[in-house]
């Protein structure tokens, strides 16, 4: 196994890799059709139905992306892995949750914590951050950022 996942793909079934990944990382994978495209290493997922959808090869949502150091979710990703993943989901507080989706960095009480992580408010799933030093780097794209006055 090679320390970084991107060297393994194409040499590696799609599916094996990410649910290799979303095991390693976050203790679940849920059952779904997984499949890495592009340069970015984007990863689609969706559930195989009788229903045919013809149309460009766009199947599934948008999933998450393969990192040089594992898999960092989406916002709809993390909704899918969230509610059954058994490590690295940081809960923030209603302050800090805001100041996340508005697109700040937002500091953790957690200091050891490293890599990436699925993060929570309530009940949501806001998508994920690499845990660094005590704080979150932010990934929330910039279309869906919060505006805060």
């Amino acid at each position: 196994m090679n320390d970084n996942p991107r060297a393994e793909i194409g040499r590696t079934n799609d599916a094996e890799l990410v649910k290799r990944l979303l095991i390693e990382n976050y203790g679940y994978a849920p059952e779904l059709v997984y499949e890495i495209r592009g340069r970015y290493h984007k990863v689609y997922a969706w559930k195989p139905c009788s229903l045919e959808i013809r149309g460009p090869d766009r199947n599934g949502v948008y999933f998450g992306r393969v990192e040089s150091d594992g898999i960092r979710l989406s916002i709809e990703g993390s909704f899918l892995v969230g509610p059954k993943a058994t490590k690295n989901v940081v809960e923030l507080d209603d302050g800090r949750a805001k100041r996340y989706l508005a697109g700040e960095s937002v500091e953790i009480e957690d200091k050891e914590l490293h890599g990436w992580v699925i993060v929570r408010w309530r009940f949501y799933y806001l998508g994920s951050a690499k845990a660094k030093e005590g704080r979150l780097i932010n990934y929330v794209p910039g279309e869906r950022r919060l505006r805060l006055e």
